[in-house]
């Protein structure tokens, strides 16, 4: 396993970080082989353990909580995020100095641990001055509870000059990373938040590299879906919004290329990633061990200067500049 530092800063966190999402698992089945991927996940270096208070309603914390606290907690690298309800009150939601410290007292509680590596704003909250969003987290960093702290989705380039200017002004501590979702099919941080994260030192810790399961190959167009996949279930029906005649033949283009360079299409994706110098990690779920030590492949797996070319041409990118004159 490769380590990368999150920015500027000296935290260094593996390439491939374990994020959970699970329900509550107790008394089940699910529950060993879940304990089992994020052991795997240990053994083979893994640093980065990545969570939020929203994950059903707590209980991914606590799960990672009971697992992770069998290994020793300075080898660990534990994050959290802050926004979505947590309960039926008004302040019960957001990014209000009072919702921060209680829903991170709260992670502390459920993590099982004295403080967090990593502690996000989970979205970003326009009912919220920045202000006082930003001294609230630059304050937990104060108090020890939260060593680094950074942004999330909808956290564009210009909110996080914003948000820099304001922590210049008032002497705060800066926000180190964000975490936004990155992969193939969705290349959009690099129009502008890839740039303005490398010119202020921030790390990029990367999610959905496999773009809701898009780009795992097991889509193909014309084919039933297949039998208990995230398409046959999930509420929100993402992945089927994803999976357009045009998605599906990029896949096949992509597994291609994949397959000239000894490889599979999950670990081209997530090693793709990984060439962007910008990135400080790719946080990838896995249902099993067997998916994780899959990913695991992608670090350290160098993809040839051709390949990365034919790939631009596949998926069709190109970044967004504006020329005046």
């Amino acid at each position: 396993m490769r380590y990368r530092n999150v920015g500027k800063s000296g935290l260094k966190i593996s390439e491939i970080a374990l994020g959970s999402w699970v329900t509550d698992l107790k008394g089940t089945a699910a529950e060993d082989v879940a304990r089992k991927t994020v052991e795997l996940a240990y053994d083979n270096g893994v640093n980065f353990f990545d969570c939020a208070d929203a994950y059903s309603a707590g209980a991914a914390e606590r799960f990672f909580g009971e697992v992770l606290n069998e290994f020793p907690r300075r080898e660990l690298v534990i994050s959290s995020k802050v926004f979505f309800p947590t309960g039926d009150g008004v302040n019960d939601r957001g990014l209000s100095r009072k919702h921060i410290f209680e829903s991170c007292e709260q992670s502390l509680k459920n993590i099982r641990t004295d403080y967090l590596d990593l502690y996000y704003c989970h979205r970003f909250d326009e009912s919220t001055d920045l202000e006082e969003t930003l001294r609230a987290m630059s304050d937990l960093v104060a108090q020890g509870k939260v060593l680094y702290y950074g942004v999330s989705e909808e956290w564009g380039g210009a909110r996080l000059q914003e948000a820099q200017r304001i922590i210049e002004r008032l002497g705060l501590y800066p926000i180190t990373v964000v975490q936004p979702q990155y992969n193939l099919a969705d290349r959009y941080i690099e129009h502008e938040i890839m740039g303005v994260c490398d010119r202020l030192g921030i790390g990029i810790t990367t999610f959905s590299p496999l773009a809701q399961g898009l780009l795992t190959g097991k889509y193909r167009k014309g084919e039933p879906l297949p039998a208990g996949s995230r398409a046959t279930w999930q509420a929100d029906h993402q992945i089927n919004d994803l999976l357009t005649d045009a998605n599906l033949d990029m896949v096949e283009r992509l597994r291609k290329v994949a397959d000239e360079l000894g490889t599979n299409l999950p670990v081209l994706s997530l090693a793709w990633i990984l060439q962007h110098r910008e990135i400080s990690c790719v946080i990838a779920g896995a249902s099993k061990p067997s998916q994780l030590e899959n990913n695991l492949k992608a670090s350290g797996f160098e993809i040839p200067a051709d390949a990365m070319a034919e790939i631009d041409r596949i998926t069709g990118f190109h970044r967004f500049e504006r020329h005046v004159g």
